[in-house]
């Protein structure tokens, strides 16, 4: 998984970024519902960013239902939600 290059110069933020790239490699299977995220440390190094912006990436895709965090463990992929309702 090759990340893309964070521009700190573009109008949306790291984070965003990440965040983007993180949801592009879920939507293309790269990351499978129930497979662990990479860590936080691991995104840092990734991306070459602080913790911090690293765990607000996480948390935009918390927020939009595309990853479930287990505490102590680690951030994982969710199962799609279900559309046959």
């Amino acid at each position: 998984m090759a990340a893309r290059e964070i521009d700190p110069r573009a109008p949306e933020p790291p984070y965003r970024q990440i965040a983007a790239d993180l949801i592009g490699e879920i939507e293309r299977g790269e990351l499978a519902p129930g497979r662990p995220l990479p860590s936080e440390k691991e995104l840092t190094e990734r991306y070459g960013v602080a913790r911090n912006t690293a765990r607000s990436a996480l948390a935009v895709l918390r927020d939009r239902g595309l990853i479930f965090t287990v505490t102590g463990r680690g951030s994982y992929v969710a199962e799609p939600a279900s559309t046959d309702d």
